[in-house]
């Protein structure tokens, strides 16, 4: 069978150990989902860059088994966030939120809305001191966006106070907000708890 082409824009969410001729990536398209990607170890200086975690780009790729993996014939850097890396709880949760999409298949008709929250929060973790509600948020507008109810199943069985915290959060942009990381990270494992026990979602931990 030929090889087919694809031309996508997609976000970096997984770098594995590099073999002896190619780096393995997962990419988030928009347009297609999470992708298995190969991209050659450059010998010499090349026309394409080396992609990073966290980058945005436009690619062009190649496959001869039907898309269950694809080849990088050329990339092109529209973003990329190195001040993710400035701060170790950017980084780990940056990372722990691109590890959520990459292990849960997005249906194609939230495709945009996470390629969209993808561009946010990753922005969001470049610019902010407070990692962790980018975080709490990110998770929060991931399963929304996914069709799970969270206003109408689990934010009532939530304390007055959590509630009240949590509203806050959500709605605040990031330079207003001053919840104690405390509540944050409350707030987080409750988020979570639900997810685990009452949707698909596969959350780490």
């Amino acid at each position: 069978m030929p090889a087919q082409s694809l031309q996508t824009e997609g976000f970096i969410l997984l770098k594995y150990p590099p073999g002896d001729s190619f780096q393995t990536l997962t990419v988030f398209s928009p347009e297609h989902g999470n992708l298995a990607v190969l991209q050659r170890i450059a010998k010499k200086p090349g026309t394409n860059p080396a992609l990073d975690l966290f980058d945005e780009a436009a690619l062009g790729l190649e496959t001869s088994n039907q898309g269950r993996t694809y080849f990088l014939k050329e990339a092109r850097l529209l973003t990329r966030h190195p001040d993710i890396g400035r701060s170790y709880e950017s980084l780990r949760l940056a990372c722990a939120l691109a590890t959520l999409i990459a292990r849960n298949p997005v249906h194609e008709d939230s495709r945009p809305q996470v390629g969209a929250l993808l561009r946010t929060v990753f922005a969001a973790f470049a610019a902010s001191d407070r990692p962790d509600i980018v975080y709490l948020k990110g998770l929060y507008r991931f399963a929304r966006d996914e069709g799970y109810p969270l206003k109408e199943q689990w934010f009532p069985t939530l304390p007055s106070a959590d509630r009240a915290a949590l509203t806050a959060l959500l709605n605040r942009p990031l330079a207003e907000q001053a919840t104690p990381a405390e509540m944050v990270a409350h707030l987080q494992r409750r988020l979570e708890d639900y997810l685990r026990g009452h949707t698909e979602i596969i959350v780490a931990g």
